[in-house]
Order: structure tokens, then sequence, then C-alpha cells
């Protein structure tokens, strides 16, 4: 699929009639390039702020139609064919406050930085309608967080997976918000983050300059694209070894979606627990990768001095550093 969103474009007449009691409808030709990818693993690429799940009961449902017919979620794409989906609006999600314990790192008028906890999911989005950063920080901010991502994304400006844990920043007011955009855009942001990976890294310390795109073989991952991949500069460096692990600290020079996990497998050192991009079998119960944004710096909107904010490692990986130096 093309790294740009299809345009929204009425579906043909009979499909409109299918689905005309679900609302209006969106509908693009399939390109040849995404032939033999599943349908639920396409529509999880597409509409990347649901959850699988979530996608996968509107194919089962009927409202996903490929060639004016209902199919399967194991349906294979051939290419070329139309393709007509009915989602319901963001603005049906019910977003309320919840009182969500939430560990404030640092907080003023502009930004609030959040230390998020492993399992917590940063926005609503259907599949993940409660329990969120976002209903934590509606009931601490109330009203004061920035508009300009809509209602299901007041204040976030980015994020971090659902596993990883750490330090994020949060705007309380648009001027923030657009400030602090800009300086992820430009990449002048110090992000570091902190990582166990499988086998021991030799030299202490290295780059990794990989652009990284859509896998064309998983959509539902990334992976190292030369050819069409956006630039993504990492910069590793060990801080401790141990029998058959490294701990290491990855500093972001660009910030690509799962980053971190897809250049540290491309030098064959997955990151511990990564079910995703690592296939090494671990004895350790995790949940998801371990990983840990743990320094975020940057100026801030309104003094325009330099702000940094570090998190601290979460008990479960200062656990599974003393388990693993303690193995023979």
């Amino acid at each position: 699929m093309s790294e740009e969103r299809k345009q929204w474009i009425p579906a043909a007449d009979s499909s409109v009639e299918l689905l005309s009691s679900y609302g209006d409808v969106e509908s693009w030709d399939v390109d040849i390039a995404d032939a033999g990818v599943r349908l639920d693993a396409y529509l999880a690429d597409y509409y990347d702020q649901y959850s699988r799940s979530f996608l996968q009961k509107l194919v089962k449902d009927g409202k996903v139609l490929v060639d004016n017919r209902p199919v399967k979620n194991n349906y294979r794409l051939t290419g070329g064919e139309v393709l007509c989906v009915q989602i319901p609006q963001p603005e049906q999600l019910d977003v309320s406050p919840e009182p969500i314990p939430l560990e404030i790192l640092y907080e003023d008028e502009d930004l609030i930085f959040v230390n998020k906890p492993k399992g917590m999911v940063v926005h609503p989005a259907p599949g993940h309608s409660g329990g969120t950063l976002v209903n934590g920080l509606l009931y601490h901010c109330g009203s004061s967080l920035s508009g300009i991502n809509g209602v299901l994304r007041p204040g976030i400006v980015h994020r971090i997976d659902m596993d990883t844990t750490g330090v994020l920043v949060v705007c309380k007011n648009d001027l923030a918000h657009n400030h602090v955009a800009r300086q992820l855009a430009d990449h002048s942001i110090t992000r570091k983050y902190y990582a166990i990976v499988h086998g021991v890294i030799t030299e202490d310390s290295g780059t990794i300059n990989q652009p990284i795109g859509r896998s064309r073989t998983n959509r539902m991952k990334m992976a190292i694209d030369i050819m069409n991949g956006k630039r993504a500069v990492t910069h590793y460096r060990v801080l401790e070894r141990y029998k058959d692990y490294t701990y290491v600290e990855c500093q972001l020079e660009t910030g690509r979606t799962h980053q971190i996990r897809v250049h540290m497998t491309s030098i064959n050192h997955p990151l511990l627990g990564d079910e995703v991009y690592g296939s090494r079998k671990t004895p350790f119960h995790l949940q998801g990768q371990t990983l840990h944004a743990g320094v975020l710096g940057l100026i801030h909107p309104r003094t325009g001095e330099y702000l940094e904010v570090c998190a601290e490692l979460p008990e479960y990986f200062l656990r599974l550093q003393n388990s693993l130096r303690n193995q023979k």
C-alpha cells in the first residue's frame, strides 16, 4: 500500500446500497503491489489507529466489501479489486475521563511529562475505548489539553508502543503542541531508550543508518527498505553485557515506527521479548519487548530553555537485569 492515505471517494452504487444502513463508505482500488496480502492484515495497515480485532469484526459483519461482495478475513488480495469499507466516525467513541493513576514526571502550564506503564495504550480507538493514557489525562487535566489532534487524542503529539514503557510528553495548549511538533519534525528532540537485546554485542557503540518502510511480506510490520523506506538512524551504546544478552542505550536521530525494534533486529540483536520482530525464544515471562523510553529532552515552548525529563527503569526491567547478572 502507498505510504500516503487513499483519497475518500464515493463507493459504487451497489456497494452503497449494501452498506447504506451503516453510513458513508470509503472506497479505493487495491494496489497490485499488495497482491497476496491477507485482507485483515491489509486493513490493519491502512487503519493503524484501530485494533485488528475491531477491523476483523467489521469484515465478519459484512461491512467490508471486495468487488461488491463480502469476504472473510483470510481472503488474499489479488490487486486491482475495489475495496469498500465503513467504519464508525471517531466521535461515536465515548472518550471519558477516568481516575487512572498517572506517574507525573514534570508538569507546568504548557507541558506534562508522564511515565507510561507497560500495557497502556496512549489514546482511545475502537477496540481500546477505555483505560488509555488519554482517559487518565482528561481526568487529571480536564479541558487543559491541546485540541489539534481532535477529541480522541487531546494533547498527544507523539506515541510509544503499548508494551514500551517510559517518558512521553503531552501538550496542554495549541502553542505548545505546534512548538513540540516542529521539534519532532526536524528531529531536534533528545530521545534515549534503554533495551535488552539477544546476543552479546562485541563493539562498545555503533550507528544503524538504514531506511525503514512498511514490510512487503507482512503489512503488519515495518522493515528495512532501501528503495522506498524513509531515512532512519539509531545510535546505540553498550551499557552492560550478560551471558547471552546485552543492555544497550539507543538514541534516536529519527523517529520511525518501531525504529529501534527493526534496527536492532537488522543487526541480529532483536529486543528480548519482542514477538513481532524477534524469533528467538526466551525463558523469561515477558509482556512484549524489553524497551524503555528513559530520556526526553526538548526546547520549552514558552521559556525557550532546554528541558530534559528522565524516567527510571521499571521494576520488571530491574528484576530481569538481576536475573541476567546471575546467569552462569
